[in-house]
């Protein structure tokens, strides 16, 4: 298992001061907020990849949905070949309790899967190359010869990690074509709860089933240490542990105890 940890909020200096104290102490990724309005996360993660050499960098998560994704194809190039290689883009329909009322975004279920189904299109075909050509519902992109950027560093890709709400079949399906699962886990009742290691491991076999290359394949959970206990999650087939501290209220006291807990470095496993 690998370790990560979220930054909840902060500016750039500050994303690149706690990247470089992560790398430090031994977290193998650093993850950063990406908002509808606030301190931008590609500011904030091309600020930490110069300060850093070896830590993975990316978004928890980017809320694909409400994005131009030619935008984001632009970014998350950019910020591999300014890392060497080292992001990770994590991608889903988003919160809409994070702004997309007040902003004037689409938050109609339906309609926010459609867009994040055509924007991952749209991002891995850009990713490959020119000649590009999309036709869907929502997007319509013709080829371009005008100062296109080079593939990015990481082949096949840059690595993608979707949400997917289990155990419901369609979401988990956008999921498996990619490279790592972020469970929203359900309840019966439909009401969200914490990952299990029974659902991990049933969350690993359906991967088996249904993912080209299983063994290459992400499944990401998240918690808080000390208290929850990431060793029965790996041992049900989790790959990554994210440390996440998230507040109601941003705070230089909250941040404190964030940044003393990345110091002390990930958990034992």
């Amino acid at each position: 298992m690998k370790f990560g940890v979220v930054l909840p909020f902060g500016d750039p200096r500050t994303a690149s001061d706690i990247a470089q104290d992560a790398e430090q102490a031994g977290w193998d990724g650093f993850f950063v907020f990406e908002p509808v309005w606030g301190f931008d996360a590609w500011v904030a993660l091309a600020a930490a990849a110069v300060r850093t050499e070896r830590i993975r960098l990316g978004t928890m998560l980017s809320p694909l949905s409400r994005m131009r994704p030619w935008k984001l194809a632009s970014e998350t190039v950019s910020l591999d070949h300014l890392s060497g290689g080292r992001l990770i883009l994590s991608v889903g329909l988003g919160a809409v309790e994070t702004g997309f009322v007040a902003f004037g975004e689409v938050t109609d279920r339906r309609t926010r899967a459609e867009l994040v189904d055509e924007g991952l299109e749209v991002l891995t075909g850009l990713w490959a190359g020119q000649p590009f050509r999309y036709e869907g519902q929502h997007y319509r992109i013709e080829p371009t010869g005008f100062f296109p950027p080079p593939p990015p560093v990481q082949r096949p890709r840059i690595p993608i990690w979707v949400v997917g709400a289990w155990p419901r079949p369609k979401s988990m399906a956008r999921a498996v074509r990619f490279d790592g699962l972020l469970p929203n886990v359900f309840d019966a009742d439909g009401k969200p709860r914490k990952a299990t290691p029974e659902d991990v491991a049933a969350m690993r076999s359906f991967v088996a089933d249904h993912h080209q290359d299983p063994g290459n394949f992400d499944i990401v959970v998240e918690g808080e240490t000390p208290g929850d206990e990431p060793e029965a999650l790996a041992e049900a087939g989790a790959t990554w542990w994210l440390e996440v501290r998230w507040a109601g209220k941003a705070s230089d006291e909250h941040l404190g105890r964030f940044r003393e807990r990345v110091e002390q470095g990930p958990p034992t496993v």
